[in-house]
């Protein structure tokens, strides 16, 4: 039975290789007809085409400018202009703008009279190149053969035995030994009565566990005062967590991966929550921060090579994150097709993270600014968080700690250039901690 499933498996991988090597061999052929057509390599044209393009343009659908999918294809049967128009045009669109090229205004009017960016550094062969890449047609998704051989793996492994089955039959054996011995044991002590063997009786009955302890005093009070001082510690322990959210990691209505913008994007921190540097408060970032990226970046494209075992793990795939950034559109009332705000907002309601009582005082700018504090002292490896939790405790004792052992940045500092000099020789030390500069005062936190 087992040789008949794997001779199917083995039929369905080797169908599977056949099926995806021919679709790679005519996608090949599709990529060499186009650059036969065009004169231009696809490959090198989609680098150009991210690097110089991908800013306003897409392939399918219109962004800050039209859809370039056929483009040179397009503009020689709607418009009849041929290749070396598109050579003036992307070189230096103002001019032909001005020359009074009717299908040039056409554009330039349609597009709220925005100009395309002149690209006078590309040469005749990178703009076919381009070309090359937006008349190739796109690459088959590879999901469909990622679901057949994980559905023909799946179908060579429900044949065997699972874990539950091994772990059941192991119980079962177990099961079985115990009761074999408690009847071998039974028919040993027949066997022993039979044949005149006098079996050793307990001359006493033993006292039950419970009776024995109760009569031992000495036990009795050394056991009280242990669960007394015990259920105190545990008690002393659990009140001191209360109002402490270390830890706390909330679901927001709409995903924001700091791991993406800080981690793989390098975003610097301050971008966003740019009130950390002048106010108390570091601020949420205003939705339309986020507009200035994501007018152009509609979708996710993720990792080339695929997510990965974590993020596939909690749910994260591309088009997890491409349905966030539908939800931020819709909040900020973006139309996607045409480019533009429709006035019809919706309140996005934030979890907050991180909340002192109203009793402590902390002031943002005078740490990040005046003591150069990295935003990652308090909060953690932030660029490394897909969901941001409460990285430190933020407790009395936490800030004290912080304030007795943190020397104060004074060099170069023109904060500290008035009192820097007497408190170091009040205290004779060249380094200065908080503590030193008053920052174990009660009145600096607490008013």
């Amino acid at each position: 039975m087992k040789k008949v499933l794997y001779r199917h498996l083995f039929s369905k991988v080797l169908g599977l290789t056949l099926l995806l090597f021919s679709t790679s061999f005519y996608a090949q052929e599709e990529a060499e007809a186009a650059q036969a057509a065009t004169g231009g390599d696809p490959v090198k044209g989609k680098q150009l085409f991210n690097q110089n393009c991908a800013a306003c343009h897409a392939l399918d659908r219109k962004m800050t400018g039209p859809a370039l999918a056929n483009v040179e294809a397009r503009l020689a049967e709607d418009e009849g202009l041929d290749k070396e128009w598109i050579y003036e045009w992307v070189k230096n669109s103002p001019a032909v703008i001005s020359s009074g090229d009717a299908y040039a205004n056409k554009i330039y009017a349609e597009y709220n009279q925005a100009a395309m960016t002149p690209f006078p550094t590309l040469s005749n062969q990178d703009i076919d190149d381009i070309l090359a890449y937006t008349a190739a047609p796109p690459p088959a998704p590879p999901t469909a053969a990622a679901t057949t051989a994980t559905e023909g793996g799946d179908s060579g492994s429900g044949s065997g035995i699972s874990n539950e089955m091994i772990l059941g039959a192991l119980a079962l054996v177990f099961g079985l030994l115990v009761v074999m011995l408690v009847l071998v044991n039974k028919t040993l002590r027949r066997i022993a009565e039979a044949n005149g063997v006098v079996l050793e009786q307990e001359k006493e009955k033993r006292l039950p566990l419970w009776k024995a302890f109760a009569q031992n005093q000495f036990l009795v009070l050394v056991s009280v005062i242990f669960l007394l001082l015990a259920s105190a510690y545990f008690a002393y322990g659990w009140m001191m967590q209360v109002g402490v959210d270390q830890g706390y990691a909330p679901v927001q209505p709409i995903h924001f991966s700091h791991k993406i913008h800080a981690g793989d994007n390098k975003i610097d921190c301050k971008y966003c929550h740019s009130s950390a540097r002048v106010s108390k408060t570091s601020g949420i970032p205003s939705l339309n921060v986020c507009m200035n990226c994501h007018k152009s970046i509609y979708e996710y494209v993720g990792n080339p090579e695929g997510p990965s075992a974590e993020d596939l793990a909690a749910g994260h795939t591309n088009e997890f994150y491409t349905a966030e950034i539908k939800k931020l559109y819709k909040a900020v009332g973006w139309d996607e097709e045409n480019q533009s705000y429709t006035g019809e907002t919706q309140p996005v309601e934030w979890v907050r993270i991180h909340n002192l009582p109203d009793f402590a005082y902390f002031n943002h700018s005078q740490h990040v600014s005046v003591a150069g504090v990295e935003c990652q002292t308090c909060h953690g490896p932030v660029e490394e968080m897909e969901v941001v939790e409460q990285f430190s405790p933020l407790t009395m004792g936490w800030c004290i700690n912080c304030h007795r052992e943190t020397n104060v940045k004074v060099e170069g500092n023109a904060y500290y250039e008035a009192i820097h000099e007497e408190l170091s020789k009040k205290y004779g030390v060249e380094e200065l901690t908080a503590a030193m500069m008053g920052g174990l005062e009660c009145g600096k936190c607490h008013y």
